[in-house]
């Protein structure tokens, strides 16, 4: 089953939706059905995506304008997790030269 993520802008806000459903063959809109909200308890918020859930929880069927669409992103067996990335880096003094290479 797929998952698709729309990101588009309303009232002056960058938003991001999740549903299991989109029809793109309306010439003006972007069809949304099935929004997915996660459901797990968190002890931090998103206020991004409480905002979404307060706006849009609700609604059975969204008609997005095409205009306020930057970006619908499909991942096929539901949305990937998201991990931390840590990286080292190396500051350099000033005396050393700059094409260092670990």
């Amino acid at each position: 089953m797929s998952i698709y993520r729309v990101h588009f802008k309303w009232k002056d806000k960058d938003l991001i939706l999740r549903a299991k459903n989109l029809d793109l063959t309306h010439p003006y809109f972007v069809s949304i059905t099935e929004l997915v909200f996660p459901e797990t308890k968190k002890l931090i918020i998103d206020p991004s995506e409480d905002d979404v859930r307060r706006m849009f929880g609700k609604a059975d069927h969204l008609m997005i304008p095409f205009q306020t669409v930057s970006m619908i992103e499909e991942f096929k067996d539901g949305e990937p997790q998201t991990s931390a990335v840590v990286r080292r880096f190396k500051v350099l003094d000033e005396s050393e030269p700059e094409n260092v290479t670990e």
